[in-house]
């Protein structure tokens, strides 16, 4: 396989997955690898840092072409930072995670992340690097001609473990409970209404998008589910 010309497009819920499996795939297949749930939460974090009304999509709006995002594409240590300042740990904060979905909808903000995703895009394919762009909309708005697309699942509860473990993680917890995986399984739920129900760049699989369901696989076998997938496609074109 011809790796620097390769795209490979990974959608799907909160919780599926996506992150984890997509840096996989990218050091597997010697890929760069682009988050841009991280690029929204960047933004989110900016309009938190700057006391914006996150009720007010307007002001939302006047604001998002100020922050310079950059972001690291090296799958084994990615980074985001926001005018030089590395976000990277801030961003998966609570705060964050509430004010994402209502930052994310801003048409403004969509608008500019799109752009700057593609220009990531360009940058990896013109240093001779192919990539894969995990999201929520990668397949259907921001890569449409993808060499591969994927739709990543997962039933809700191993993706509300999943996530609430990760969660444990971070705050150095050695396992959650069982009131922590419900609370989880409630907030996906309301995030997945948020982002399947948004009028700009809902939430859904994209036309030609391969399904995969990672609820009874381990991350090393959906991992090469996809690599097989992105090879088979990529010796197509």
């Amino acid at each position: 396989m011809n790796s620097s010309r390769v795209v490979v497009a990974i959608d799907g819920p909160s919780g599926s997955g996506k992150s984890s499996t997509s840096r996989g795939v990218a050091q597997v297949l010697g890929l760069d690898y682009l988050d841009t749930g991280a690029m929204y939460r960047a933004m989110a974090w900016y309009m938190l840092d700057r006391a914006a009304d996150l009720d007010d999509p307007v002001g939302i709006a006047a604001l998002a072409g100020e922050p310079h995002l950059s972001s690291v594409t090296d799958p084994s240590a990615p980074a985001i930072s926001v005018d030089g300042r590395d976000v990277s740990e801030p961003i998966r904060e609570a705060a964050v995670t509430g004010a994402v979905s209502a930052v994310a909808a801003v048409p403004q903000v969509r608008e500019r992340l799109v752009e700057l995703q593609r220009e990531v895009v360009r940058v990896s394919l013109a240093n001779g690097r192919g990539i894969v762009v995990e999201g929520r909309d990668i397949g259907t708005v921001v890569l449409p001609d993808a060499t591969a697309k994927i739709f990543l699942t997962a039933d809700a509860e191993a993706r509300a473990a999943r996530r609430a473990l990760e969660d444990a993680g971070r705050s150095g917890a050695d396992a959650p409970g069982h009131g922590d995986i419900a609370a989880t399984a409630a907030s996906l739920a309301q995030r997945d209404a948020i982002d399947s129900g948004r009028a700009v760049a809902p939430l859904r699989r994209a036309d030609g998008a391969v399904q995969v369901d990672g609820t009874y696989q381990t991350l090393d076998e959906v991992i090469a589910t996809i690599v097989e997938i992105v090879n088979e496609a990529a010796a197509a074109t």
